[in-house]
C-alpha cells in the first residue's frame, strides 16, 4: 500500500489538517476522519510517511471504540466511508478513515498515567509531583504509581506544543462537574484497557482521551483512543522498573531524534523536521503493527 502523507478528497468540504487526521464535513452533522500515514513528534510533523500507519491506527481505536463502548458513548456511526466520497478518492479512505458524529470538541487532553516516565518522570524529578498530582517520593523512572492518576494538558493548534495543565485549570475551563465527569471516565477507560492489555503482556504506561458534546450535551468519547500515537506502549517482558522499557509506540522516532544532529547541532525540536533515515521509517512501521496484532489478536 502507498504511503498517504496528505488527502486530496475534492468531493467534501476540508474543515482541517491536523498532525495526523485530516477532516471532511459530510453536512452539518456528520464527519469523515481520515487517519494519514503522517508521523508527529514533539508535536512537529516529519516529513516523511510511515506506510500503512493511517491503517494501522485506525483499526486499533476502532477496536477499542468497540470493546469500550459500554463505558461511554463514542463518535462513531456505522456509516461506510466509501460510500460518501467519490469512486477516484476511495483509495484514500479504505481501511483508514472512520465517519463521526459532529460534535462540540472540548480543548482538554485528558492524560491518564499509571506509570512514571517521559514529561511526567521529568515533572517528578523537579518537583516531586506530575501535573500538580503531588506522589511519593523516592519513585524511580518507569515506575507504576500506587493508583492511576489524572494528568490534564491544554490542546495546542498544529505546530505548538500541547500544554500540561492542573486538575484546577481544567475546572476553571469547563467547569467542576464536566471536569469531574471527564476525570472520572478517563482513569475508568485506562483501567479497564490495561486489565485487557495485561492478558496480551502490555503494560499501558499512560494514554490520552479527547471528549466533545453531543447537541444533548452529553459527553461523548471522539478522535482516537489507545493507539501507539496517544499512549505508550510496553511488552511486559522486557519491564524493569528504573529503566526506559522498550515501547510499542513512537518513542522509538524520539529517541532517533533526540539524539540526531543537524549541522552538527541538536534539533531544536521545532519544524522543519530532520529527514528519517528509512531504517527507523521501516522499525515504526513494524511496531505499530506489532502493538496492533499483540492487542487484537
Amino acid at each position: 500500500m502507498k504511503a498517504l502523507l496528505e488527502t486530496s478528497i475534492e468531493s467534501l468540504p476540508l474543515i482541517s489538517k491536523g498532525k495526523v487526521r485530516d477532516i471532511y464535513a459530510i453536512g452539518e452533522d456528520r464527519l469523515l476522519m481520515v487517519t494519514t500515514d503522517r508521523l508527529s513528534a514533539f508535536d512537529v510533523v516529519m516529513q516523511d510517511p510511515i506506510p500503512s500507519k493511517g491503517v494501522v491506527l485506525n483499526q486499533m481505536a476502532n477496536f477499542w471504540f468497540e470493546k469500550l463502548a459500554w463505558i461511554i458513548p463514542n463518535h462513531l456511526t456505522g456509516i461506510d466511508p466509501v460510500s460518501v466520497v467519490m469512486p477516484n478518492e476511495v483509495d484514500q479512505v479504505v481501511g483508514r478513515a472512520i465517519v463521526t458524529k459532529r460534535l462540540k470538541p472540548i480543548m482538554v487532553e485528558a492524560v491518564v498515567r499509571g506509570y512514571l516516565s517521559g514529561s511526567g518522570w521529568k515533572d517528578y524529578q523537579a518537583t516531586g509531583s506530575v501535573c500538580g498530582v503531588a506522589l511519593p517520593s523516592g519513585l524511580q523512572n518507569s515506575q507504576q504509581l500506587p493508583e492511576p492518576i489524572f494528568t490534564p494538558a491544554a490542546k495546542a493548534d498544529v505546530g505548538d506544543h500541547d500544554e500540561n495543565i492542573t486538575y484546577d485549570q481544567v475546572v476553571q475551563k469547563i467547569g467542576p462537574e464536566l471536569a469531574e465527569k471527564i476525570k472520572e471516565v478517563s482513569i475508568r477507560l485506562y483501567v479497564e484497557a490495561s486489565k485487557y492489555a495485561a492478558t496480551k503482556g502490555i503494560i499501558i504506561a499512560d494514554t490520552k482521551f479527547e471528549f466533545g458534546l453531543d447537541e444533548a450535551g452529553q459527553l461523548v468519547l471522539m478522535d482516537e483512543i489507545l493507539t501507539a500515537d496517544s499512549s505508550r506502549f510496553w511488552p511486559a517482558s522486557s519491564y524493569v522498573v528504573g529503566e526506559n522499557p522498550p515501547s510499542y509506540d513512537k518513542q522509538f522516532v524520539r529517541d532517533w531524534l533526540e539524539q540526531v544532529q543537524i549541522n552538527g547541532i541538536p534539533w531544536d525540536k521545532k519544524a522543519p523536521a530532520p529527514k528519517l533515515p528509512q531504517e527507523v521509517i521501516d522499525k515504526t512501521a513494524q511496531k505499530y503493527q506489532e502493538a496492533l496484532d499483540v492487542l487484537t489478536h
